[in-house]
């Protein structure tokens, strides 16, 4: 996919407090690294079904990013899809004023799940220069499992664990996510309406992976990278 627009082919959010201590710990981690920069993709399912949350999301996610851009240890892409054929990816951003206009200009649109393409256009990239982690945040699944498991396992063969984040509670997405993150090597993560908090402390500690790999997590105490860390293979 090309740069920065890819033509087509609940609860508040956290405490200041809190923010604060995830932004703490994202620039100890990119200065005490290895000094290798990690790249996280990061997918987002933009349909009308998500729309409820999407604006306590996208400012979570979005201030997440920019610190965690500004850092000078992760680099990452935002790719999403929404409407009846459209799929459209960033660039590779440090820079968190660009992650920021993007994150700000995204709108949801009624159509069908689009994962598929998620998932190849991850292991495209991967097959360019490594990825550390793809994070997929979605409530829906339109597609057949048997093309999903497929494309899953080709990511899993190029070393990108896929993190699954379902909002909701329906069984057959369970079903689906689970099977991607277990073919990828990546780890499942359910978050209800209202559960902001959660989803927060659960994209910090993929991000903790992310810049400082396995050993990140291990070195955490926080319970959302214990959750991840149990599922990682």
């Amino acid at each position: 996919m090309p740069n920065d627009q890819v033509t087509n082919r609940g609860e508040s959010a956290p405490a200041k407090s809190e923010l604060d201590n995830f932004l703490q710990e994202i620039a100890q981690l990119a200065s005490g690294g290895s000094g290798t920069r990690g790249r996280l993709i990061f997918g987002l399912d933009a349909t009308a079904s998500r729309e409820w949350a999407w604006d306590t999301a996208c400012k979570l996610q979005a201030e997440m990013f920019r610190e965690a851009a500004s850092t000078g240890g992760l680099d990452l892409q935002l790719v999403y899809y929404r409407g009846l054929d459209e799929c459209k990816a960033s660039r590779w951003v440090s820079d968190p004023s660009r992650l920021g206009k993007i994150m700000s200009t995204i709108m949801c649109r009624s159509g069908e799940t689009q994962i598929e393409r998620i998932l190849e256009h991850a292991a495209q990239e991967a097959r360019l220069l490594p990825v550390s982690a793809l994070v997929f945040v979605g409530d829906a699944m339109e597609e057949n499992p048997d093309t999903l498991a497929h494309a899953a396992a080709e990511l899993g063969r190029l070393g990108v664990p896929a993190f699954m984040f379902q909002e909701g509670h329906d069984s057959v997405v369970e079903q689906v996510f689970r099977t991607i993150a277990a073919a990828t090597h990546g780890a499942y993560c359910r978050f209800d309406q209202g559960s902001a908090n959660q989803l927060g402390n659960l994209l910090r500690a993929v991000t903790k992976f992310a810049v400082g790999g396995i050993a990140a997590l291990e070195a955490s105490k926080d319970a959302a990278a214990i959750k991840l860390l149990g599922q990682l293979k």
